[in-house]
């Protein structure tokens, strides 16, 4: 039974490694590749922090989940929170111990306006990206 249980612990320690390691390669790679979204509005912490919640529209975030994902500082993200909420462009979903989390206000007007331009965005870089492997 014992045995069991270190198995288990030990396949858990290897799972969250490897977990932790794909987060850090995809936060990476998202501070690294310039996407169309950047390219267009420019690419400053605060678009950033937008293209991450909209990307991940449908889930709830943490501060340090945002600043992570979205590539910046957490003291950067602090400095701009105040702003964001104030906008009414996030909303205060549920707390998780001491971490609140945070979703995209998907029925602000103009967070509409912004995923409508997001979604545009994406699939314009698809359709030309499908037309540049087919020539």
């Amino acid at each position: 039974m014992l045995q069991k249980r270190n198995t288990y612990d030990s396949k858990k320690k290897h799972l969250n490694k490897v977990k932790s390691f794909l987060k850090d390669m995809a936060s990476k790679k998202f501070q690294e590749e310039t996407t169309l979204f950047r390219s267009l509005l420019g690419d400053t912490p605060k678009i950033r922090v937008l293209e991450y919640l909209l990307e991940g529209r449908e889930l709830d975030h943490s501060i340090q989940d945002i600043a992570e994902g979205a590539g910046i500082n957490r003291v950067t993200l602090f400095r701009m929170w105040d702003e964001i909420k104030k906008c009414g462009i996030v909303a205060h979903t549920r707390n998780i111990g001491n971490a609140k989390l945070y979703k995209l206000n998907v029925n602000h007007p103009n967070v509409k306006i912004l995923t409508d331009l997001f979604d545009k965005t994406i699939n314009a870089g698809l359709k030309e990206k499908m037309l540049v492997s087919t020539r």
